[in-house]
């Protein structure tokens, strides 16, 4: 059996939950889009778009809040 690729949401501290919020998104895109060659035609046309970079920075900050309740703010 492979390794889960989110084994837990608990992080040490909050840089470390940017870094598994940024995970997150990157495997919401994989899943959404599982061929790379797509995902690699695409990335050109949103790369230069500010409403996409905007849109895919919600995302991150989606995931981050997520991973922050989860580690309940990491507070003692």
């Amino acid at each position: 059996m492979s390794e889960p690729y989110l084994p837990t949401l608990l992080t040490a501290n909050p840089e470390e939950g940017f870094q598994l919020a940024l995970k997150l998104s990157r495997l919401g895109v994989r899943f959404t889009q599982p061929s790379a060659e797509v995902r690699d035609r695409l990335r050109g046309e949103y790369a230069e778009d500010a409403d996409s970079l905007t849109a895919a920075s919600q995302v991150v900050a989606v995931n981050f809040q997520t991973v922050a309740q989860a580690n309940n703010f990491w507070r003692d």
